[in-house]
């Protein structure tokens, strides 16, 4: 009897939280262990399915960079880094494009659909969503920052009730570009803010932000954040994503959450309970 009044329970806590995000937009970056264990697979492909069934409107955005460097490292092409950023050659890109828009994608679209979304995988090239000019100038190759959105096929497909699978490859804006490999943490901010979500959220492979005694920071507002990464609290491949937060943020989306991916059905337990799991970043 306990463990029925406790299923109920879980439900009368989630109620107000599907009351107040229907019919919103939430953006989630899908990525780290949550991507490569069938597990967390299936638990993640729940969870959106769950969102998308109770009237939440989630955007997925993916990455894939494991992949890339170990069909790269296959093939005999050096993969190349400079501070994290992967530089993208002229090989690398078509590599890149192969296994985030054809194989990594259609993946986990086949994933969502298997538990009843009406997933869709696109790239950034399709319905010119988004258009890239080299970063730094062309110091990384084909790696590109986002300087165009249109978000009007994206627009479509959520009022249509599909659910977005998005790969981080953009157009290079001139016929026979072969286009630009993107962080795919910055492209969900990108995407975010351009479709006004409520949420954006990052699944990574920690907890969230750490203090300096290695403690969980809940919340934090941008100001807090700045300071942390000031002093070194916040470092390493924690930058980019704190950065793809504050960038969402001051861009009109709420709130933005880095949540343990590891952690079966985090999704759900951030966005449907009272404590959440990770840290949460707004104004």
């Amino acid at each position: 009897m306990k463990a029925k009044t406790d299923v109920i329970q879980t439900l009368l806590e989630a109620l107000p939280y599907i009351k107040k995000f229907r019919k919103e937009t939430v953006v989630i970056k899908y990525g780290g262990s949550a991507q490569s264990s069938d597990e967390l697979k299936a638990k993640f492909a729940q969870d959106i399915v769950m969102l998308h069934t109770v009237g939440i409107r989630p955007v997925v955005i993916h990455g894939g960079g494991s992949s890339i460097t170990k069909l790269l490292d296959e093939l005999g092409i050096e993969s190349k880094f400079v501070d994290g950023q992967r530089v993208t050659s002229k090989e690398a890109i078509r590599i890149a494009e192969m296994v985030l828009s054809g194989e990594i994608n259609k993946e986990i679209v086949a994933l969502l659909n298997s538990q009843g979304a009406k997933a869709v995988g696109i790239s950034g090239k399709d319905g010119n969503l988004f258009e890239a000019i080299a970063k730094d100038g062309g110091a990384f190759g084909y790696t590109g920052e986002i300087a165009h959105v249109d978000t009007t096929l994206l627009d479509n497909m959520l009022k249509d009730d599909f659910v977005p699978v998005i790969a981080p490859i953009a157009s290079g804006g001139v016929v026979g570009h072969p286009g630009y490999n993107i962080n795919a943490d910055l492209a969900a901010s990108k995407i975010a803010a351009s479709i006004n979500a409520r949420k954006i959220l990052f699944l990574t492979d920690t907890v969230g932000v750490l203090d300096k005694n290695g403690e969980l920071i809940r919340t934090l507002d941008l100001q807090e954040t700045e300071a942390l990464k000031a002093d070194g609290t916040i470092y390493g491949g924690m930058v980019p994503k704190v950065d793809a937060c504050i960038e969402a943020v001051r861009g009109g989306v709420k709130k933005a959450h880095i949540i343990d991916g590891r952690l079966e059905h985090s999704l759900l337990l951030e966005i449907l309970t009272n404590r959440g799991v990770g840290t949460c970043i707004e104004l």
